[in-house]
């Protein structure tokens, strides 16, 4: 359940749990002043285990190894005839 911030009327403030289902309290449970909800910062992030890995990520690491490592497949640059460049005309 997440911690929720609130504010008093006197400028004070107070963390309440609550479900994210339940209504914003209205009213301290403690001094009866009314209270606003604030916006905190968050829990922020946690990091477990040994560390990251290229793996972690999608395409992690692949697409430079690729940029990095001439095909075997394909012919290289210099042995391909360039491809002419086609010029569009507009028929009337």
């Amino acid at each position: 359940m997440p911690t929720y911030e609130y504010k008093r009327e006197d400028g004070s403030t107070f963390e309440v749990i609550q479900k994210m289902s339940e209504t914003p309290l209205s009213i301290c449970p403690t001094t009866g002043q009314k209270v606003k909800r604030v916006i905190s910062g968050g829990g922020g992030v946690v990091y477990k285990g040994e560390g990251w890995y290229v793996t972690d990520y999608k395409d992690g690491g692949r697409k430079k190894e690729e940029q990095n490592q001439p095909k075997k497949d394909s012919p290289s640059s210099e042995t391909t005839t360039p491809t002419p460049e086609v010029k569009k005309t507009s028929e009337k």
